[in-house]
C-alpha cells in the first residue's frame, strides 16, 4: 500500500512536506504537576486552535518544571510548513510562564 502511494506521488508530482518541531521547556513557577499541566495544556490548546497543527506533550511528563512538546505540520508547500513552525516558535517564546531550553526541527520523509 505504501509503495503504491509513493508511485502515485511520483507519477502525479505530489509533494508532501512534513515538519516536526520538538521544544524542551522549563516552567520555573510550577510547584506541582497540576501547575505544570495547566501551563502545558493552555499552550498546546492555543497552538492547535490558532495554527491548525498537531501538538502533544511528548516527554518529561513526571517532572514538575520540565516538559517536552511536539508539534507537526503537513502541507504541499515547504515554505508554508516553515512559516507555520515559525509562528509556533513565536507563540511558545511569547509565553511568560515558561523558558525555552531547546527547539529542534526535523523534516520527515
Amino acid at each position: 500500500m505504501a509503495a503504491d502511494m509513493w508511485q502515485r506521488r511520483v507519477r502525479y508530482g505530489w509533494q508532501i512536506h512534513v515538519l516536526a518541531l520538538e521544544i524542551d521547556i522549563r516552567i520555573p513557577l510550577a510547584a506541582s504537576l497540576k501547575d505544570r499541566r495547566q501551563v502545558v495544556r493552555s499552550l498546546l490548546d492555543r497552538a492547535r486552535s490558532r495554527l491548525n497543527i498537531s501538538a502533544a506533550e511528548v516527554g518529561a511528563q513526571e517532572s514538575h518544571q520540565r516538559a517536552v512538546l511536539g508539534f507537526a505540520a503537513v502541507s504541499s508547500s515547504a515554505a508554508e510548513v516553515e512559516d507555520v513552525m515559525d509562528r509556533v516558535e513565536s507563540l511558545v517564546w511569547s509565553c511568560p510562564d515558561l523558558e525555552v531550553v531547546s527547539a529542534d526541527r526535523s523534516w520527515l520523509e
